[in-house]
């Protein structure tokens, strides 16, 4: 099952970097695929890992590639405010260190430090809730390829004056970095309490609809991706993902 996916990133990226940051992969696992000439950018094959990647272009990995992905376990963990979800800067602390026993939920050993999990889509640091760190790479094309048709499902504290005319604005209109975005599902749950559906994962995307419209995000959760809820896990524990979660979330 051959992976693609395009680079919308304001700036060109080493690949190997992007890989890593985006969930395709670990840093190390895009070095080897790289270097055994399993991955191309715009369909020529790419032969070393601190190639650029440029906005608009296409990387692609071969079937071969995507076995070797396909492996591996997926978590699901509650990220807590001041983590980052992939390759931190020096500074910062990366969510993976929580995957210990003493957070663990359920079945399951942790796993080892120097495990590859890359987190599986975008969770900012100042940012909580459901994060899924992964190996299989058939569930990471499931979630952020493409073709994903997944949707995510955040609540969020606004301060501002919301509108019904705002409201209308965050559901359709807005536009990021020249490109439309998709349709939203935003409504009111509480005077300035919103929850948002969306089917795609731009950066800080919320955030900045948000301020786009005046309000400014206070809090903000993730609490459901696809068919997998948060529901049930803590702040800073995890748990494995079950047979029957894999198969709903990549549809087979």
């Amino acid at each position: 099952m051959t992976i693609t996916r395009t680079y919308d990133g304001d700036e060109p990226q080493r690949l190997n970097k992007w890989m890593g940051q985006s969930g395709i992969c670990s840093r190390r696992e895009a070095d080897a695929l790289i270097a055994a000439g399993l991955v191309s950018i715009d369909g020529v094959v790419v032969a070393d890992a601190g190639r650029k990647i440029e906005t608009g272009q296409t990387l692609t990995l071969s079937d071969a590639a995507s076995q070797t992905l396909a492996a591996g376990v997926t978590i699901l963990l509650h990220k807590p405010i001041g983590y980052v979800s992939g390759q931190p800067e020096p500074d910062k602390i990366p969510a993976v260190r929580l995957l210990t026993e003493e957070n663990r939920l359920g079945e399951g050993a942790a796993p080892a430090k120097d495990a590859s999990l890359p987190p599986i889509g975008r969770l900012d640091e100042d940012s909580r809730g459901l994060l899924l760190l992964s190996s299989d790479g058939v569930v990471a094309k499931a979630v952020i390829g493409p073709d994903s048709d997944l949707d995510k499902e955040y609540l969020v504290r606004v301060a501002g004056d919301v509108t019904e005319k705002k409201l209308k604005i965050l559901r359709h209109g807005l536009m990021l970095d020249g490109r439309q975005l998709r349709p939203a599902y935003v409504s009111r749950m509480e005077s300035f309490r919103l929850k948002f559906i969306l089917r795609e994962g731009r950066n800080r995307q919320i955030r900045r609809m948000c301020e786009m419209v005046d309000l400014e995000v206070i809090d903000l959760i993730r609490v459901r991706i696809g068919p997998i809820r948060l529901d049930g896990v803590p702040e800073g524990q995890w748990r494995m993902i079950t047979a029957e979660e894999r198969k709903a979330l990549v549809g087979g």
